[in-house]
């Protein structure tokens, strides 16, 4: 299983990424530290929330309830590789950090990046969706040598991306995500 995140640095520059509310809803006390202690603290957040969404999207394959509760997933960069808790549980990140944009992907165990990262032209909700999700199709049946017209990609109520052959679920892990100018997606 595989969870990922993407920001788009130009569009979190137009949210209220400064405002002391934003990150105390987002953020615990010893994260808002680190971000404080940064050099590059609009960096450090988008940083961690994609750390923290990426965890919150694997946690959610594994245990299905869909749940908002940020400052639940607390993030540790002291080291390599980051991780991510969410009480008793790990999950293991790796990020990319661009001048445009900001991926993490978070795993059980550690292991390296397999997201691909997609620009887009437009920044349309359902435009992205469906270009990242073609992107994804187009790849699993390069990957496993199947036909394209066979698989479908569907989402479950909670919002977990199921990949199916022929009408039958196969047991391969995905995650996608999009973020202005930007998709992305990871295959396990």
């Amino acid at each position: 299983m595989v969870g990922n995140d993407i920001v788009d640095l130009q569009e979190a520059r137009q949210s209220r990424w400064e405002d002391p509310r934003f990150l105390d809803k987002l953020f615990t006390v010893e994260e808002q530290q680190y971000i404080k202690a940064t050099r590059d603290s609009f960096t450090a957040i988008w940083h961690l929330w994609s750390m923290k969404e990426a965890a919150y999207k694997l946690h959610v394959q594994q245990y299905p309830c869909r749940f908002y509760a940020p400052k639940a997933f607390v993030c540790h960069c002291e080291s390599s590789p980051h991780r991510v808790h969410y009480g008793a549980f790990v999950y293991y990140t790796t990020t990319k950090i661009t001048a445009h944009y900001i991926l993490s992907e978070a795993r059980c165990q550690t292991a390296k990046m397999s997201s691909v990262c997609l620009p887009l032209v437009r920044t349309a909700h359902e435009f992205q969706s469906q270009k990242t999700r073609r992107q994804l199709l187009d790849e699993v049946a390069k990957i496993y040598g199947f036909t394209s017209t066979g698989l479908t990609l569907k989402t479950t109520e909670l919002g977990v991306p199921k990949l199916y052959y022929n009408a039958k679920p196969l047991d391969i892990g995905v995650s996608l995500t999009h973020h202005g100018r930007y998709g992305a997606y990871a295959i396990s």
